[in-house]
């Protein structure tokens, strides 16, 4: 369903901002010639009080680009004249008694009250009795005109329109159309307009991270918004990183003073929310933190998420639940309101290696070194559908690896398992089209990624090879040596050609085409 935006809404919105840069003028006439008032105020607390105390020169500047009932406006005149006269301001009392609009709309409309405020300021005394007959005080009407002020104004958010300016570029950023570093003409929404680069598979080296000897990164992921990538290693540590430079963010606070995300033991998984806000760290030990990624504050602990090593993590669509899967050969749901394990999906005779949600949420799809691939309710945690993947001339129950939706059609998955074939599959586990790496020996592969778009498959083999797949042409387009010792994993940048891959060389490496 699409949003409706009312006009009258955005001329608000630039009304508070004509308002805050103090603009009174064309405030003036933009309310005049579009009938539309603001009506707001900086705070409704501070606004009633200064009624009540009878600060009535910051009430007057604030009610003066409001569009105010002629009804509260005349009682509001009227005691302002009333408090003058108290104060024997007899000067000002008369300028407010007769040249303003709401008191010469009074002398229109009910004359014997305007005569009386006359009488009342021709006197060489003032008589509060008087003034304020039927048992009432001075106290009272301001407290009557407090309260119907009250419900005619509002409170928003200060500078709303930058606020939604911001927000809209920081969407931008989070569908890949405004990457790292780019400047952007607002008016003009030039680079919301740049051309979407073509995917295309890596042919260089663009940056390499070292580590040291006795530690080496065991998961990586970018954020959805290409804004971050974070490693987790051996040593329990998670680094978020330039990846244009390949040096430590020094931008964030916590990183700058040598403080950084930590785990207990090694982290073995991690993933990103979708709106880049939050981290999500899986250990060797089965704990789950959740981390605000700008702060580095630990938002939210799952001790026992798992008896044993998180293997893969991923947040839900609504960012609210966590899907987990172990090498205790189960699969959860965790609930980051109530911290704890929401469900829970047993079936599996071997470690969990993958598990990712379905496109409408409504399943989850699992593969296990145990060589299946299941395909779970979210509702009720009852498995739907089994199948393995049968490889030529391999006999033996084959790991699953990995698990992808395939995002060039999301009813079919792309199965990696220890074989030098990787598959794409239906929903009903048939086989629509295989890729292999063609050697017959050594070249068993080990990790898979699938491109945003799904143009590209990329794979590494046991013999430190990346295998280059296009899903367009169905062929092995390149193939290159990317590391000395086994390789844990790989993974793509959001928006573009970038792949970084992490190895048990204690390396991370950042390649491009």
């Amino acid at each position: 369903m699409a949003l409706e935006i009312e006009a009258a809404d955005v001329v608000r919105l630039i009304q508070q901002y004509l308002k805050e840069n103090n603009l009174v003028r064309t405030l003036a006439v933009l309310q005049e010639e579009t009938q539309v008032s603001l009506n707001t105020v900086d705070s409704l607390d501070g606004f009633m009080s200064d009624i009540n105390n009878g600060h009535w020169d910051t009430v007057l500047q604030a009610i003066q680009p409001l569009k105010l009932p002629d009804k509260t406006l005349i009682n509001l005149y009227e005691q302002i004249v009333l408090e003058l006269i108290e104060l024997r301001e007899l000067g000002a009392a008369r300028s407010l008694l007769r040249e303003t609009d709401p008191m010469i709309l009074l002398k229109q409309q009910d004359p014997d009250r305007y005569v009386r405020l006359e009488q009342l300021h021709q006197r060489n005394y003032f008589d509060a009795r008087e003034a304020y007959p039927d048992g009432s005080s001075k106290e009272k009407r301001r407290a009557a005109i407090a309260q119907a002020l009250s419900g005619e104004v509002s409170v928003v958010p200060p500078s709303r329109l930058l606020s939604l300016l911001g927000q809209s570029l920081k969407w931008q950023q989070h569908q890949g159309l405004l990457p790292p570093g780019t400047s952007i003409d607002v008016f003009r929404g030039k680079a919301a307009l740049r051309d979407q680069e073509d995917e295309t598979y890596p042919t260089q080296l663009h940056r390499s991270i070292k580590f040291g000897t006795k530690t080496f990164v065991e998961s990586c992921s970018f954020s959805p918004d290409g804004q971050y990538m974070v490693s987790g290693s051996t040593d329990g540590f998670a680094e978020v990183w330039n990846f244009q430079t390949g040096k430590i963010r020094k931008d964030l606070k916590y990183q700058s003073q040598d403080n950084f995300i930590l785990m207990e033991s090694a982290i073995t998984a991690l993933t990103f929310s979708r709106d880049s806000e939050m981290l999500a760290t899986g250990s060797k030990g089965g704990k789950v933190k959740v981390w605000k990624i700008a702060t580095g504050q630990c938002l939210r602990k799952f001790e026992n998420a798992h008896s044993n090593a998180v293997s893969c993590i991923t947040f839900s669509r609504d960012n609210a639940q966590l899907l987990t899967g172990s090498t205790d050969e189960l699969v959860r749901i965790h609930g980051l309101r109530s911290g704890k394990a929401l469900k829970e999906f047993r079936g599996h005779r071997s470690f969990v290696n993958s598990a990712v949600y379905s496109p409408d949420q409504h399943n989850i799809i699992t593969g296990s070194s145990d060589g299946s691939v299941k395909v779970w309710s979210v509702k009720t945690t009852e498995c739907l559908n089994t199948f393995k993947v049968a490889i030529a001339g391999q006999v033996g129950e084959l790991p699953v690896l990995s698990v992808h939706v395939n995002p060039r059609n999301t009813e079919n998955m792309i199965i990696c398992n220890r074989s030098n074939t990787i598959s794409i599959i239906n929903q009903q586990g048939q086989v629509v089209k295989k890729f292999t790496s063609g050697k017959r020996s050594g070249g068993d592969f080990v990790a898979c990624s699938v491109s945003p778009r799904g143009e590209w498959i990329y794979a590494v083999g046991e013999d430190f090879i990346l295998y280059c797949f296009s899903t367009i042409t169905g062929k092995l387009e390149r193939t290159m040596e990317i590391h000395e010792r086994t390789v844990r994993g790989l993974t793509l940048h959001p928006h573009q050609n970038l792949l970084a891959t992490f190895g048990e060389d204690s390396q991370l490496k950042l390649w491009k085409p």
